[in-house]
């Protein structure tokens, strides 16, 4: 699955939370947010395995660029011998000569900066993506650890005039309980 779908997904369980009132913390269900985390530590692996298969693919177009190249070095000796064979002007085989090998080794480079371009391009991207989803994670822990527990009872301390005695009330009203 796409790191970026996920990362969306993140984000989608965090705007459906529930926000607490008077304060930043918005309550999200834990079982699909570590749900989400779980498909997230297995689409990584993938997403570096694209990376991987990059990285060969440039490989494999650097050893055909070398192979072509030495085809074409190849090609340009077997000519100029054969143009110095047939006794033409040696000056104009040796220029030809010198044409297709410096045409090798441009198409080469050439070859060579493309396919660093597309694999540095991808592993940018790569990199941002990471980035995001790290970041997403890493609010969302936040979030969930700075919650307050909500088993523990509220208390506001309550002062009755007359007898001017502090009384912690529980935020349920238990003074109507005990009358």
């Amino acid at each position: 699955m796409d790191i970026q779908h996920l990362v969306d997904r993140l984000e989608d369980l965090i705007d459906e939370g529930r926000h607490m009132p008077f304060s930043k913390f918005t309550m999200i269900d834990e079982e699909r947010a570590l749900e989400l985390i779980d498909q997230m530590r297995i689409s990584i692996p993938e997403e570096i395995e694209k990376s991987s298969k990059v990285l060969t693919q440039r490989d494999r177009i650097l050893a055909q660029a070398n192979e072509e190249a030495a085809r074409l070095l190849q090609a340009a000796r077997e000519q100029g011998s054969q143009l110095i064979d047939q006794d033409v002007s040696v000056q104009a085989a040796h220029t030809r000569a010198a044409h297709i090998l410096e045409a090798a080794r441009q198409e080469a480079a050439n070859i060579t900066n493309e396919a660093d371009g597309y694999v540095l391009e991808t592993l940018q991207r790569l990199e941002q993506q990471l980035t995001r989803a790290l970041s997403v994670v890493r609010n969302g822990i936040t979030e969930v650890a700075t919650q307050p527990p909500a088993s523990q009872p509220q208390t506001t301390p309550v002062q009755f005039p007359a007898q001017r005695q502090t009384v912690d009330v529980e935020a349920s009203n238990k003074v109507n309980e005990k009358k």
